[in-house]
């Protein structure tokens, strides 16, 4: 496997060909940038969006608007946590952004049927996993091209897909 920067990261959705994938499988995240919309959040109630983030929604429009689909599966537990309901406000934006983004509760499928880890799929043959600081922060991307591994992963988003809800639905349902 070989480790990318974030910046890295950039370029495998540059060179995707179709379809980028993203299966998020954890609870709660330290993501550095959203440590303030996420305090706020928590003390108001009220989503803010941090100009920070246009570079992200920049890349994904460009990704999107040039045909090539970005979507995401957020496993989540119900009842939500701090975090999840977080992005459950902050979606809105992703959405805006070209990005098709679902969400399954943890209970609808059997813990065996998923990875651990968070991680992005290009093409179907490309898997980045996300790696974690032990602090919890984004310390970059685990690449590799192993087709064991990309067939894996294909499963699992195949699996996810379906059973999860599209967003739109999931959070009239909250």
């Amino acid at each position: 496997m070989q480790l990318l920067t974030v910046e890295e990261q950039e370029r495998l959705f540059r060179e995707c060909r179709s379809r980028a994938f993203h299966l998020e499988v954890q609870d709660d995240y330290a993501v550095e940038d959203e440590a303030e919309a996420l305090a706020r959040f928590l003390r108001t109630g009220e989503f803010e969006y941090d100009p920070a983030w246009r570079h992200w929604d920049d890349l994904m429009r460009e990704v999107t608007d040039s045909g090539r689909q970005v979507q995401r599966v957020r496993v989540v537990t119900e009842p939500h946590t701090d975090y999840t309901r977080f992005l459950l406000a902050t979606t809105g934006t992703n959405l805006d952004s070209g990005e098709d983004i679902r969400w399954l509760p943890r209970h609808l499928i059997n813990a065996d049927n998923l990875t651990a880890d968070d991680w992005w799929l290009f093409d179907d043959d490309v898997v980045a996993f996300t790696a974690f600081r032990v602090d919890g922060t984004l310390g970059g991307f685990a690449v590799t091209r192993d087709p064991r591994i990309s067939e894996y992963c294909r499963s699992v988003r195949d699996e996810v897909w379906v059973l999860a809800t599209p967003h739109v639905e999931y959070h009239i349902a909250q």
